[in-house]
């Protein structure tokens, strides 16, 4: 067998084990294609809405969202952490510390880089997510795996929450999101 033919065949193979849609070898390379790119997308496959509160989304990457009380839980998006790599390190703000809009309120670092936090709103920190703070043992890779649910950041009793109408909803941020990639 030449290694042409291995290639085709082989590839043909793994088209019908990932793509059971695909088993027809008279499909088109470019629909093959297509696909391997949507499915591959971080934005296509993960989910950002996996409760019934709308998420707000900052040009700078981080989330809210706000729970009845006026309290929100704050982190960095998929997206974002997706651009930083693997996280080895979270700057935590202090229990009792006050921020305003925009305001840095700490930084994660990454084997590739390092980024500022910024507060999409402003707020007194009521809570700060332990399990992330390499300094008590714990794993700040967990932003990696699940930025929108055990990766949260920080929980801010919010000042003024007419300061959502600044930031973007979950449908807004994913064409932001889309124009970034493609500039």
């Amino acid at each position: 067998m030449s290694l042409s033919l291995f290639w085709r065949s082989s590839l043909c193979v793994r088209r019908r084990l990932l793509y059971p849609q695909l088993q027809s070898h008279l499909r088109s390379r470019w629909v093959f294609q297509g696909l391997l790119r949507a499915s591959t997308s971080h934005i296509v496959t993960r989910s950002l809405s996996n409760a019934d509160k709308q998420r707000f989304f900052s040009e700078d990457h981080e989330w809210v969202i706000v729970d009845s009380g006026g309290v929100g839980t704050v982190g960095i998006s998929d997206y974002a952490q997706d651009q930083l790599g693997d996280i080895v390190y979270v700057s935590l703000p202090e229990v009792g510390d006050s921020f305003n809009s925009k305001d840095e309120f700490g930084s994660v670092e990454s084997v590739k880089s390092a980024s500022s936090l910024y507060c999409p709103v402003s707020g007194d920190v009521v809570d700060v997510n332990k399990q992330l703070d390499s300094d008590d043992g714990g794993d700040p890779s967990v932003i990696n795996r699940s930025p929108y649910d055990e990766g949260w950041i920080m929980k801010l009793k919010l000042k003024d929450q007419s300061e959502l109408n600044n930031l973007m909803d979950e449908s807004t941020y994913l064409n932001f999101i889309g124009g970034e990639g493609n500039a």
